[in-house]
């Protein structure tokens, strides 16, 4: 996704910690299906609430302790950080509309 930069397990907290905007972390997996459909769900988010939100991706194959430490057991999970804590989640496929008034963007 070319507006969602990844993030790893070695950069996921410092990430996190250090963003001066609300964060949203998509986890998911090259081999899932719903996650390959969100995608480009959430690719627009991040391009047209640049400046208000950033947004993020895990592949929770190449950051497992990430995924654990959030407690991510299905993909596609959406996690809503403010000030660097988890604020809110949604969890499986699910619509632009959904994502936008659930995280108040």
């Amino acid at each position: 996704m070319a507006n969602v930069p990844a993030l790893t397990d070695a950069t996921f907290e410092e990430t996190i910690k250090n963003a001066s905007l609300p964060v949203v972390v998509d986890f998911g997996a090259t081999w899932c299906g719903p996650c390959r459909q969100l995608n480009p769900i959430v690719e627009g988010i991040a391009k047209d609430y640049e400046g208000k939100v950033q947004v993020f991706a895990v592949d929770i194959d190449n950051a497992p302790k990430s995924a654990q430490r959030f407690s991510v057991r299905s993909v596609p999970t959406l996690i809503l950080f403010k000030g660097g804590a988890k604020a809110d989640q949604i969890v499986g496929l699910t619509s632009r509309d959904r994502i936008v008034k659930q995280f108040g963007l």
